[in-house]
């Protein structure tokens, strides 16, 4: 097994914390290699349905054992009596971000040490440093500079190429190697203006803008001008650290979004192949958040074609493409998404959550995930880069959109893609990421057993 394990500390998950039971983690690392103990306690729970649930990026294993008690603890008051729960929570490594609060978990700004400015606080370095360790020392160079904040064009270059020694990508134009996305290759200076512009419009601390996620105010894109009320573009380069700042953490969202992708297909869908050829009348319910919806959605790439265990796939704020699941993409009719056509491998709905509050998919997505060439430019929105978590399947033919509302008062599909508006319910959160993590409601949970046909 690959000794990478991004801060985690991993071992043998125990369910300390969680109060449901039959409760057992399935632990991966950075290659998408299981833990074998954990695999064999997955092994032998006693269930009909076992509810298989992936975190997302901002997570450390303490974080993610509260989400899935959290999350977890409604079920077994809303499946049916024929109906046996076994829980799996999917440990894999991302990182926790201690400046981007989780509701329910978090207080906006405790966990960060106050009056840093654009610098780092000690958990998050103490982070990037577990999950980048052998690259300490150009990590102290970046925290060095976000905390000097020179007014050098000089040091946004040097900090450029750090960032991009992080990332793991070269210092090409992204015409030339079109799967870096543009935010790592394009120059420097621009990036964190665009960036400082970003974080301006979600709310950030620092820059005039209003707070995010409130529960009935405007959503975070729209509480701000195209520049931000606090920002003064041109004032000098000082101002601009906070986008350098920004710039680091989408380096870590790069490798993570890569790593959800190789533990899902790699890792947990293996895993979930040889557990369903042993024990051929389990069902299976696939939920991720964030990038875990990535996991395991990548999973279904190793389900066997005509196979039926996998009966629902719950995705909350997805972070990831739109038009994943579609045949065609619109803007090229010659290609499709990454995961196209593999809804037909689920013998069941895929659930796709979505919310107007979530800055993090909203803002920032499409600004990292756009490429070189886009004409619309680093602020222009090309609904090429959005995200699922966003707006919902794109270019599926016959996938509803329904309100939370409606699909539980209505019902989903039993089959196919279906997108569901969850802003009613995901609406909490700060600056950055606002209701990127506002996942634990039991409206949710009532749509996950909805989604699997587990109810009363």
């Amino acid at each position: 097994m690959a000794n990478v394990d991004g801060g985690f500390g991993f071992g043998v998950g125990t369910g300390v914390g969680v109060g449901v039971r039959p409760y057992a983690e399935l632990t991966f690392d950075s290659e998408g290699d299981v833990d074998r103990v954990t695999q064999g306690a997955v092994s032998r729970m006693e269930a009909t349905d076992l509810l298989v649930f992936a975190h997302g990026w901002n997570s450390d294993r303490s974080t993610a054992t509260r989400l899935y008690d959290r999350f977890f603890a409604p079920f077994e008051g809303l499946v049916g009596s024929g109906v046996r729960l076994g829980y799996v929570g999917v440990v894999w490594p991302a990182m926790r971000f201690s400046d981007e609060p989780i509701p329910d978990f978090d207080t906006l700004g405790a966990l960060a040490e106050p009056d840093l400015g654009g610098a780092l606080d000690p958990l998050t370095r103490r982070a990037l440093g577990e999950f980048w360790p052998e690259r300490r020392a150009e990590l102290d160079r970046v925290a060095e500079l976000l905390a000097e904040r020179p007014d050098s064009a000089a040091a946004f270059i040097e900090f450029g190429a750090l960032v991009r020694e992080l990332a793991g990508v070269d210092a090409v134009p992204a015409l030339v190697a079109p799967s870096v996305p543009a935010i790592f290759t394009d120059d420097v200076l621009e990036v964190c203006r665009a960036l400082t512009v970003a974080l301006a419009r979600a709310g950030a601390p620092g820059t005039g803008a209003p707070g995010t996620g409130a529960p009935g105010t405007t959503p975070p894109a729209a509480a701000a001008g195209p520049a931000g009320p606090g920002l003064t573009v041109g004032g000098g380069l000082r101002g601009l650290w906070d986008g350098a700042k920004e710039l680091l953490r989408q380096a870590a969202y790069y490798k993570m979004k890569k790593r959800a992708g190789v533990v899902g297909e790699r890792g947990l869908g293996p895993v979930l192949a040889q557990l369903a050829a042993a024990r051929p009348a389990l069902r299976f319910h696939l939920i991720g958040h964030s990038f875990g919806a990535r996991v395991v959605s990548f999973s279904l790439r190793a389900v066997p074609d005509r196979a039926r265990y996998v009966k629902s796939v719950t995705l909350l704020q997805g972070a990831f493409s739109h038009y994943a699941f579609a045949d065609r993409l619109p803007h090229d009719k010659g290609t499709g998404g990454a995961l196209r056509g593999l809804q037909r491998r689920v013998d069941g709905p895929v659930v796709a959550c979505h919310s107007p509050y979530d800055s993090a998919l909203k803002i920032f997505y499409p600004l990292a995930s756009r490429m070189a060439g886009d004409s619309a430019g680093l602020l222009g929105f090309d609904e090429r880069w959005g995200a699922i978590g966003h707006d919902g399947v794109q270019a599926v033919p016959g996938a509803p959109r329904l309100t939370l509302d409606t699909a539980l008062r209505e019902g989903v599909p039993t089959t196919g893609c279906v997108s569901v508006d969850a802003g009613s319910v995901v609406r909490r959160g700060g600056a950055p990421s606002g209701a990127h993590s506002d996942i634990c409601h039991e409206e949710l949970a009532r749509l996950v057993v909805d989604a699997g046909r587990m109810g009363r």
